[in-house]
């Protein structure tokens, strides 16, 4: 009697444990019973030495009793997140505001050589996200603090008329292939009753994320804010930022005289700034709708814009936006 073969990484099934012992029954030996089940020798003979009943007979019901109560106690004994160092890393860098992702990623850049750190960003996920971390409110450490795991959506853009208003479509190819350093996305965050707000600008190449309080969602306030974040900066790394539709960004031909052009995304087309969106939605971590930023002090706003620039990015190959840009600075 032949049984089909049986790919050999598999764990031996319920069904596998009664041919064992009807074969071993007739006095078959573990060689003939490897061949017949399609399993190595010391596979069989491993199997009935485990789980023979008191060491002498070898039962099938018996032997898959033995066997789901070392796997229960295993998964009980097991560390949530491979060990003690692991474990305690995850927690300090979720509570520092650190993605899932950011965190395998960092883990992996830090320890190149030991697989043993290595940490796919879904078992982060899976024991965020667990019954029994339940109590640990871990949720609410990820940025969008949701008991549970929702697709994201989109936000929408508000059509209107802007002065001079140059086309995405217009800029320059170079700034799509995000090789030149220099270029930012532009938009704003409204604050409670759209009294204020902030004014955010990415940089496409390191991903460096700036922002800078607006007392009103006005022109003049959103250009004020471009001025303190633009004016620092040495004239290679203001090149050019494309804007939201927002009647705010009214005033963007002034910045040509720090040396910048402007360009305008599609109306409801935010994905064309998507660097910008994603920022955005992170800042909106430590300042959800509803914020008013009138009490919120600029010493608060820095901490933030801090945190944001010195968290590894997946698209950095997890260096943090702060290392890339200041690569650039110093070359």
């Amino acid at each position: 009697m032949e049984v089909s073969q049986i790919p050999k990484f598999r764990k031996l099934t319920k069904t596998e444990r009664i041919l064992i012992a009807q074969l071993k029954s007739k006095a078959y030996s573990h060689k003939t019973i490897a061949r017949v089940l399609g399993r190595s020798v010391s596979t069989i003979g491993r199997e009935i030495k485990r789980n023979s009943f008191q060491g002498k007979f070898y039962e099938p019901l018996n032997a898959q009793a033995k066997t789901e109560a070392r796997k229960k106690k295993a998964w009980g004994a097991k560390q949530p997140l491979k060990n003690q160092k692991i474990y305690a890393y995850v927690l300090r860098k979720l509570r520092a505001g650190w993605s899932p992702e950011q965190i395998a990623g960092r883990l992996k850049s830090n320890h190149p050589q030991d697989k043993s750190f290595w940490i796919c960003h879904e078992t982060i996920y899976q024991f965020i996200y667990h019954p029994k971390s339940k109590d640990k409110h871990l949720w609410e450490y990820l940025r969008r603090k949701q008991k549970r795991r929702r697709k994201k959506q989109g936000r929408k853009t508000q059509r209107v008329r802007i002065p001079d208003r140059v086309s995405i479509h217009q800029r320059s190819k170079l700034i799509d292939q995000r090789k030149q350093i220099g270029h930012w996305e532009g938009d704003s965050i409204v604050g409670r009753g759209h009294t204020n707000g902030l004014h955010t600008e990415y940089e496409r190449v390191s991903s460096l994320i700036r922002f800078e309080k607006l007392k009103a969602i006005s022109a003049d306030e959103t250009l004020s804010a471009q001025k303190k974040i633009f004016g620092s900066l040495p004239k290679k790394l203001r090149k050019s930022t494309t804007l939201d539709n927002g009647m705010e960004m009214a005033k963007h031909t002034s910045l040509k005289k720090l040396g910048m052009k402007t360009y305008f995304a599609d109306p409801y087309s935010s994905w064309q700034r998507g660097g910008n969106e994603n920022a955005n939605l992170w800042i909106r971590y430590y300042f959800p709708k509803g914020t008013d930023f009138s009490k919120i002090t600029n010493e608060d706003l820095k901490d933030g814009e801090w945190e944001l620039n010195n968290r590894p990015r997946k698209r950095l190959k997890f260096k943090t936006p702060m290392e890339v840009f200041t690569e650039y600075l110093n070359l």
